[in-house]
């Protein structure tokens, strides 16, 4: 089962400084249908005004990985981290226990856009730990999450891997699903199909009871493909 959500129907909030879409129930925007996908519990693609930003605020609980698309974050957090994170850069941050976080637009001449996703981790009560990582520029499919930080990645407290995939104009790539796992594919940026089902960017699928995908791009493109435990 492939089930498409486009990029228009998710939540959306303006609040003049931020402008962010909600793929799943986030703040005021509450969908009963769209209140997470398996593990992943909130993917907010925000758009930050220069030199605008989220002031101290609590988790817990919760890996909290930002993806940054372009501009730099300036976060400071309650564990003692004071740190830039620039366009293409990964974070991920165990709240745990608990911690508090600050989150700005570290350029006072352009916008910020990243990715926030919020997962759920499998165990509570977690220490809580922050890391970042920059890597090479997508080619191919790249692993940026996993159980194990294997390969160069991050860690993260969940029986799931996130990967980050550059295809190229033309390209076909296939990708194995192994019995009873759920796929999200979040669309970067571009112009692809999977499995015959078209996407573009800020699309999603929600993939489930699949045992292949097959993905041919129709420009340059990138996702993140997240394979997740069962529900």
């Amino acid at each position: 089962m492939i089930y498409l959500r486009k990029a228009q129907d998710r939540g959306h909030a303006n609040h003049g400084w931020l402008d962010s879409w909600h793929t799943f129930s986030f703040a005021d925007y509450y969908d009963p249908n769209f209140m997470g996908f398996s593990a992943l519990r909130v993917i907010n693609e925000d758009v930050i005004d220069a030199g605008q930003g989220f002031g101290t605020h609590p988790h817990k609980d919760m890996e909290i990985l930002t993806y940054v698309l372009s501009g730099t974050v300036e976060h400071q957090d309650s564990m003692g981290n004071k740190e830039q994170i620039q366009a293409g850069e990964f974070q991920i941050m165990s709240a745990g226990t608990g911690v508090k976080h600050s989150e700005y637009n570290g350029n006072k001449d352009r916008p910020l856009h990243l990715y926030q996703i919020w997962i759920i981790p499998d165990t509570k009560g977690l220490e809580p730990r922050y890391e970042q990582r920059i890597f090479d520029a997508p080619q191919g499919r790249q692993l940026v999450l996993s159980p194990d930080a294997r390969e160069g990645s991050l860690k993260v407290f969940q029986d799931m891997e996130l990967s980050r995939w550059a295809l190229q104009q033309g390209e076909e790539s296939q990708y194995s699903i192994a019995a009873n796992r759920r796929v999200w594919i979040q669309v970067v940026k571009g112009n692809l199909s999977i499995n015959g089902q078209t996407v573009t960017t800020s699309d999603a699928l929600a993939i489930w009871d699949e045992t292949a995908l097959t993905l041919h791009a129709a420009e340059d493109s990138e996702i993140l493909l997240f394979d997740l435990p069962p529900v």
